[in-house]
């Protein structure tokens, strides 16, 4: 998982943007743990918008 929370912030956001239904496939489709992506997206004050498929 990427170091950096805005470039993480930004290509999670791309690739729910160009296809991936949820965080969760994502997640999957990347061998990543969901909460921890969330963990470290919360760190940067952000959380998942399921409205937009997005973290904002």
């Amino acid at each position: 998982m990427m170091q950096d929370g805005a470039m993480l912030l930004s290509y999670v956001n791309m690739k729910l943007r160009d296809g991936a239904a949820s965080p969760d496939e994502l997640c999957e489709e990347l061998g990543w743990e969901r909460a921890e992506l969330d963990a470290r997206l919360a760190a940067l004050g952000v959380c998942y918008d399921a409205a937009g498929n997005r973290y904002c």
